[in-house]
């Protein structure tokens, strides 16, 4: 989306867009822990609930002996415990003290939710099902909350379309959580290694002063087509997609190819990953015949088999 914003200003300030590229990440990993502060945020409501229920002056039995299974989860007690989790919490100052509201009304749909009724209710009391649950309520509750998005279209611009991308992040880490993962289980970094932060700037950098190069490619390879009639979205998956061909000889082309396909059908129209898939191959012939590239190391996987046919 950095580049997107860059191809629509106007004063083609490299540099400043290159902050907003890397302070765009970073927003990117702000949402995937704060999301996951949310799930907490349920339990605590949960507890508070189970807290007042007891106090009440003529308590119910089921007052007295709550069920605490979602109070007592787990795989939250975990993230809740988790050092590197709280560290950035803390650092970022990350809260939902200002919209509790939206985790009120958050949790009451969870308590009326079926898939939340089968876990409290299941003879099965185990972690697995704790994990289980904890993902159910990312994947399904928390991602089509309408409620959920607003608030954080309206807390920053930068997550409109980042929810699909951290809810993956946070399936992902919280499937390598075990039973036994101890405080200092380590969460998804914002980069890898100095290596992959560097690849994205390259990247960003290349696609940007190889403008010229791609259009041309695109508008080469386009019958039929004016390259003022493709959308401006189609257009800058498939320049990133030349730049990383053109500039990164160690990747495969397959695996580019692979890449941007899913994300134009993330990013772009429903038929884009088509017609950005087909556009793509044609442009790979042609850099392959006129010799554009050199692939080395791993980036030959594919390209002596397609030369030799």
């Amino acid at each position: 989306m950095a580049f997107y914003a860059f191809n629509r200003r106007e004063d083609n300030d490299l540099a400043r867009a290159e902050k907003e590229l890397m302070f765009s990440i970073e927003k990117t990993y702000n949402l995937y822990h704060y999301l996951m502060l949310l799930v907490m945020e349920l339990s605590d409501i949960s507890s508070e609930k189970i807290d007042q229920a007891r106090q009440k002056k003529i308590p119910f039995p089921e007052d007295l002996n709550p069920n605490l299974r979602f109070v007592n989860n787990r795989v939250i007690a975990q993230l809740r415990k988790n050092l590197e989790f709280q560290k950035y919490v803390s650092a970022n100052k990350l809260s939902w003290v200002n919209f509790s509201h939206i985790v009120r009304l958050l949790y009451t749909k969870m308590i009326t939710w079926d898939v939340y009724e089968g876990y409290m209710n299941s003879p099965e009391n185990n972690y697995q099902m704790d994990k289980k649950f904890v993902l159910r309520l990312v994947n399904d509750l928390l991602a089509n909350s309408e409620d959920l998005a607003n608030c954080l279209e309206e807390q920053s611009i930068y997550w409109n379309d980042d929810m699909e991308y951290v809810i993956i992040m946070i399936e992902k880490t919280l499937k390598k959580f075990k039973a036994d993962s101890g405080e200092k289980t380590a969460l998804i970094p914002l980069f890898k290694n100095e290596e992959d932060e560097n690849f994205v700037k390259i990247l960003f950098t290349k696609a940007v002063l190889n403008t010229q190069k791609g259009s041309e490619l695109i508008d080469n390879n386009t019958t039929n087509w004016e390259l003022e009639r493709i959308a401006l979205m189609d257009i800058l998956v498939m320049r990133l997609a030349i730049t990383e061909i053109l500039e990164f000889p160690e990747i495969p082309v397959k695996v580019t190819l692979n890449e941007y396909i899913e994300i134009a059908k993330y990013y772009c129209t429903s038929k884009s990953s088509t017609f950005v898939n087909g556009i793509l191959d044609n442009i790979v012939k042609e850099i392959r015949e006129k010799g554009l590239f050199n692939k080395f190391g791993r980036g030959l996987i594919g390209e002596s088999l397609r030369t030799e046919s």
